[in-house]
C-alpha cells in the first residue's frame, strides 16, 4: 500500500508545482495593472477604480491619441480612474449631453465654451492644452490670392457653425467674401466651386496637400498670425463636478498629461493603438495621416519644443474670444474669468481611496 500512496503524494507535489507556474502566467487584472510600479506615474494607491466618462467633440482621431492610448496602456488605471470614451456622434446635442450628466468631462473649444457657459451652463475650464489657434484659411495660388485682401469679392466654404472667426478675420480687412456653409468635405473646394476654404493644420491642410496639391500650390493664412488666437482643446466638467470631487478632477488632469507625454515619446505605438481603435470603429485608418495629425499636436500642445505641455489659459486670450462673441450677439454678457477658469493645479487631491 505504500507504494500507491507514494505516486499519489508526487502526483500532488507536481500538480501543485503546475498550478503555481500556470498561477504566475495568469493575465493581470485591470485592478493589479493598477499595483504595478512605475517610476513615470505617482504612487497611488486605490481600492477601486473609479469610473468616469469622457465626451471629445468629433469622431476618433490622432487628436485624442493621449485619452486611447492612456487607456490602453493602463496610465488612467494607474491614477485610479476607469475612464470611457464616449462615441462621438454627429447627431448629439453636446449641450444636453453635459446637462444630463452623460459624460464627467469634456473637450471644447474656447469659443465652444463661452458660448455655452454664457447659456447658462455652469461649466469650468480646468486645463487649456492648446497654446495656439491650427485653423486656418486656404486658397490656390492659381486663384490670384496672395493676401487677405485679394479675398474680396471671392466665395469661402466654411464649416457650418465655425463662422465667426472667418467673419471676425473678413471684418477686420474689411474685405467682402461670400460664405458658403458646408460639412467636412473639401469637395467644393477641389473643384473650384469655391476659392477659399477653412480647414485646420492637423486635419484638413493635410488631406488637400494629399489629393494632388504641393505646398508650393496653396497660400496659407493662419488665424493666429492675424490676432484671431482662437484657443482649441481644453478640458472641462460642471462646476458641481469640481466641487463635489476636486481630487478626481485633478487626477484626471495628471493622467492626461501623463498619457500625451506617452503619446509624444512613443509617436509610432501611439499611431498603432490610434489606428486600431479606428478600425474597430469601421472608420478609415490612414497611417500617414494620423502620423502627420499627431506630429502637429506636439506643436500646438508644447509652445516652445523643450517645455513642458501647455495648461494655462491666459485671460487676455478669453477676453478677446469672449468680446467679439458679444459683439457678434452671440451671448448676452462676459461670464467672469475669475468663474470660467480654475486651473487643476489650485485643487487638492482628495478622496483617493474613492
Amino acid at each position: 500500500m505504500k507504494q500507491p500512496f507514494r505516486v499519489f503524494s508526487t502526483f500532488l507535489l507536481v500538480l501543485s508545482f503546475l498550478s503555481l507556474i500556470l498561477s504566475c502566467q495568469t493575465p493581470l487584472s485591470q485592478e493589479e495593472k493598477v499595483d504595478r510600479q512605475d517610476d513615470s506615474l505617482p504612487g497611488y494607491q486605490f481600492d477601486r477604480l473609479q469610473k468616469v466618462g469622457l465626451l471629445p467633440y468629433w469622431i476618433t482621431t490622432a487628436q485624442f491619441a493621449g485619452y486611447y492610448v492612456g487607456i490602453e496602456k493602463g496610465i488612467f488605471q494607474r491614477y485610479g480612474l476607469d475612464l470611457e470614451i464616449i462615441p462621438f456622434q454627429q447627431t448629439m446635442l453636446t449641450n444636453q449631453l453635459i446637462r444630463d450628466q452623460k459624460a464627467d468631462f469634456f473637450l471644447l473649444w474656447l469659443v465652444n465654451a463661452i458660448e455655452l457657459k454664457a447659456s447658462g451652463l455652469d461649466i469650468v475650464n480646468i486645463a487649456q492644452l492648446s497654446s495656439r489657434s491650427s485653423l486656418m484659411l486656404l486658397a490656390k495660388r492659381s486663384s490670384g490670392i496672395k493676401s487677405i485682401d485679394d479675398m474680396d469679392g471671392k466665395r469661402a466654404a466654411i464649416w457650418s457653425g465655425y463662422e465667426l472667426q472667418p467673419r471676425a478675420l473678413f471684418q477686420q480687412y474689411d474685405v467682402d467674401v461670400t460664405i458658403v456653409p458646408i460639412g467636412s468635405s473639401n469637395n467644393l473646394f477641389l473643384t473650384d466651386g469655391v476659392e477659399i476654404i477653412n480647414a485646420s493644420w492637423f486635419d484638413e491642410y493635410h488631406t488637400i496637400m494629399n489629393s494632388g496639391y504641393n505646398v508650393d500650390e496653396l497660400e496659407t493664412f493662419f488665424f493666429f498670425d492675424h490676432d484671431l488666437n482662437f484657443l482649441e482643446d481644453g478640458i472641462y466638467c460642471l462646476r458641481s463636478t469640481l466641487e463635489q470631487d476636486p481630487g478626481l478632477c485633478k487626477r484626471f488632469v495628471e493622467a492626461t498629461l501623463a498619457s500625451w507625454k506617452y503619446v509624444f515619446d512613443h509617436p509610432e505605438e501611439a499611431v498603432r493603438i490610434v489606428l486600431a481603435e479606428q478600425r474597430k470603429q469601421n472608420m478609415p485608418a490612414n497611417v500617414a495621416h494620423q502620423t502627420w495629425m499627431l506630429d502637429r499636436y506636439r506643436d500646438l500642445y508644447y509652445p516652445e519644443p523643450e517645455s513642458d505641455m501647455n495648461t494655462a489659459l491666459p485671460e487676455s486670450a478669453y477676453e478677446e474670444v469672449a468680446k467679439i462673441l458679444l459683439e457678434a450677439g452671440l451671448i448676452g454678457e462676459i461670464p467672469p474669468f475669475r468663474e470660467y477658469y480654475i486651473p487643476f493645479q489650485s485643487l487638492d487631491t482628495l478622496n483617493r481611496t474613492r
